[in-house]
């Protein structure tokens, strides 16, 4: 099964709504969201959850009352300052990095394992689906979207594609995304900003070898920058696959919970969505 991943340099650029539009059209698929802070292609997928699992990816110090002896050593070296005058740890400064516990004279620390998100397993008219949400205020968002992933390909079977929608950014949920992916797609936009991030999050996937594919998405608000993304993809050996127009009509059809793959008024971009799959796929089979 190849895996191939939607991701973003930035939120907003359309990442997700292209997802779902090529879920509706792409056969024999599993089915991941890794945007684990604000997943959202559960909204525009029907769908009917079959499993929840919790999933505990961080550690929290915890002080035992009845053997602490109030030395505050721990609370000396802990650089969060997470623990209180009364030695009470505070949830959400502590990072459980176990220094406190290494210091403690009387071993009345430990560190326990903490619920940080929930992944949930569904089925859907399209294929198989994972998403989670990471519980608010918890760290470790790279380690639930990698749970994500397995959890999807254990489910996998005898399945073409994965089709992920990835973490919009640079950091470590983006890693985590790509880690182990066939092919990229950076969905950007025609804005200086959408430019530049680009750019930033192509050295990511550069430094870790994977092929990459550019969607620009509302090509047509500044052709300037249009073409200066295309020269930027020319220099970089990067295929533009998709080049999807400014289209008012699609926002309309989202808060219908619908994609331009259901609106017959959206015929147009439908037709640039299966033609920009039409080329990945012949990409991917070389």
């Amino acid at each position: 099964m190849k895996q191939i991943v939607f991701i973003s340099g930035k939120g907003g650029t359309g990442k997700s709504t292209v997802v779902a539009s090529l879920v509706k059209y792409v056969k024999n698929i599993t089915i991941a969201d890794c945007d684990v802070d604000t997943p959202n292609l559960h909204i525009l997928l029907p769908h009917k959850r079959t499993a929840k699992s919790d999933f505990t990816g961080a550690k929290l110090a915890f002080i035992n009352d009845e053997k602490c002896i109030l030395c505050g050593q721990c609370r000396d070296v802990c650089r969060f300052g997470a623990i209180s005058d009364e030695f009470v740890i505070n949830p959400m400064k502590c990072e459980g990095c176990g220094a406190c516990q290494l210091v403690c004279p009387v071993e009345a620390i430990t560190m326990d394992n903490v619920k940080i998100g929930e992944v949930y397993e569904a089925d859907s008219d399209y294929g198989m689906f994972t998403y989670a949400l990471l519980d608010i205020g918890a760290e470790g968002s790279g380690k639930l979207v990698t749970q994500v992933k397995k959890t999807s390909q254990k489910k996998s079977g005898d399945q073409i594609y994965s089709l992920i929608d990835g973490s919009p950014g640079i950091g470590c949920v983006v890693i985590a995304s790509i880690t182990g992916a066939d092919a990229v797609v950076i969905v950007t936009e025609a804005t200086l900003s959408g430019k530049s991030d680009l750019e930033r999050v192509q050295k990511v996937v550069r430094h870790f070898g994977i092929k990459s594919y550019v969607c620009i998405n509302k090509f047509d608000l500044n052709s300037s920058v249009t073409h200066d993304i295309e020269e930027f993809c020319h220099l970089n050996e990067i295929t533009v696959i998709g080049k999807i127009p400014f289209e008012p009509g699609i926002v309309k059809a989202l808060q219908q919970l619908e994609t331009p793959m259901d609106d017959v008024k959206l015929l147009h971009i439908k037709n640039e969505i299966v033609r920009m799959w039409e080329t990945l796929e012949r990409e991917m089979i070389q």
